[in-house]
């Protein structure tokens, strides 16, 4: 529980961070600074669409819940470990459920379908889905593009608990505590 405060502030910061990025990002072209000089490329080539679609997961915080020990690894999970789901549920009054594997997800979707799922979907608590709403369209095909570029793998996360069914798996208590006065 005492984690409990710092996960959200991760998630608010996270939120923050993409809602500013959107209202920042406007030049058509990414400016990469190194010691020397800065360097300019284009944002269309595949190559870093897909680096768009590995930073936006990383800004997003997709990673924090979808990668298991993201968090606790302070970020340093390689890629080919990313976004595969988590059988670390959250409990709360809903129950308790789990983090989608993005990767299989994305594997059985073309990039418009992935569009319009990310548009459209209504993820479990405590799933910020109302973020992948706002989020650009080019936003979204390229994280598409990189969950496609690190590939299927893994295992699907376990089906949700209804509330009070009995918990199997480890899980993260999701709920409200409020001091008596």
């Amino acid at each position: 529980m005492k984690y409990l405060p710092r996960i959200l502030a991760v998630v608010a910061v996270a939120v923050l961070c993409i809602v500013v990025h959107d209202a920042v990002a406007t030049e058509p072209l990414l400016r990469v600074e190194t010691k020397k000089k800065s360097v300019t490329k284009q944002p269309d080539s595949k190559k870093s669409k897909i680096d768009k679609g590995r930073y936006l997961t990383e800004i997003g915080g997709c990673n924090d819940c979808h990668t298991d020990g993201f968090m606790m690894n302070n970020g340093t999970t390689p890629d080919a470990e990313r976004l595969l789901g988590s059988a670390m549920g959250f409990k709360g009054p809903w129950g308790v459920t789990y983090p989608l594997n993005l990767r299989l997800l994305a594997a059985n979707m073309t990039e418009d379908e992935w569009v319009t799922y990310t548009r459209t979907t209504k993820g479990a608590p405590p799933m910020p889905w109302w973020v992948l709403h706002s989020m650009e369209e080019d936003h979204l095909r390229a994280i598409h593009a990189y969950l496609m570029y690190l590939g299927p793998k893994g295992e699907p996360a376990p089906s949700p608990i209804p509330p009070g069914e009995p918990i199997t798996t480890p899980y993260i208590p999701f709920e409200p505590v409020f001091p008596t006065k």
